[in-house]
């Protein structure tokens, strides 16, 4: 979820995995749906197309769809949402360098969202997607979505009825989200983020404008 690596403590490490999980050819790949068709001698028309996995070039933006859907189920803010996707972009996404990446990670997260176990195994009780599982995240970011806006939404409901005014709203549950519950409710008491987290909502402030943009598409 919002747990930081440390890059310059691992950075060794991060490269060697990978470079164990890059094993994609530099050509381009055609699309694993499209039926094969036979090969001819005449020249055709038609020219083959390509299309990347979604993770080989990675944005948010993709997922605005999502996003408004999911914000608007949960009854958060999606530009928030956004925001969060965004903060958590910082590493790479594709499903074979995530689960790598988990082998040697003792608290490991999964998905675009970059939700722990616990929290996805605690926020989908209940909900349509009980039956859903934390190990499918890296190959569905719809379901990443889908568990971080409901994941925000038990959060806004943990928040104290009566709170400083140090934070607005949405940088608690950006907050939260990062640093977790018990934390955002201190937070939203007056207390003042540490570094780790202050860092996080410098960046959701980074980010928001974005975030907004990319909600247009």
């Amino acid at each position: 979820m919002a747990k930081r690596w440390s890059w310059v403590a691992v950075g060794v490490l991060l490269v060697g995995v990978w470079a164990a999980c890059s094993d994609k050819d530099t050509t381009a790949k055609t699309d694993p749906t499209a039926k094969p068709t036979a090969t001819t001698t005449k020249p055709t028309a038609k020219s083959t197309t390509t299309t990347k996995p979604w993770y080989d070039d990675y944005d948010p933006a993709h997922f605005a769809p999502d996003v408004r859907r999911y914000a608007k189920q949960a009854g958060i803010n999606p530009q928030l949402l956004m925001a969060i996707l965004y903060n958590e972009s910082y590493k790479p996404h594709d499903p074979k360098f995530e689960r790598q990446w988990a082998e040697v990670d003792s608290d490991p997260a999964f998905g675009i969202a970059n939700m722990h176990k616990p929290a996805f195994d605690e926020t989908k009780r209940g909900r349509d997607f009980a039956k859903r599982k934390w190990e499918e995240l890296p190959d569905n970011p719809a379901l990443a979505i889908q568990a971080a806006a409901w994941h925000l939404h038990d959060l806004a409901k943990r928040l104290p009825s009566k709170r400083a005014d140090l934070y607005t709203k949405d940088e608690l549950l950006a907050l939260g989200y990062n640093a977790g519950g018990g934390n955002m409710r201190i937070f939203a008491r007056g207390r003042k983020a540490g570094s780790q987290a202050q860092s996080y909502v410098d960046r959701l402030h980074d980010n928001w404008a974005k975030s907004a943009e990319a909600l247009k598409s």
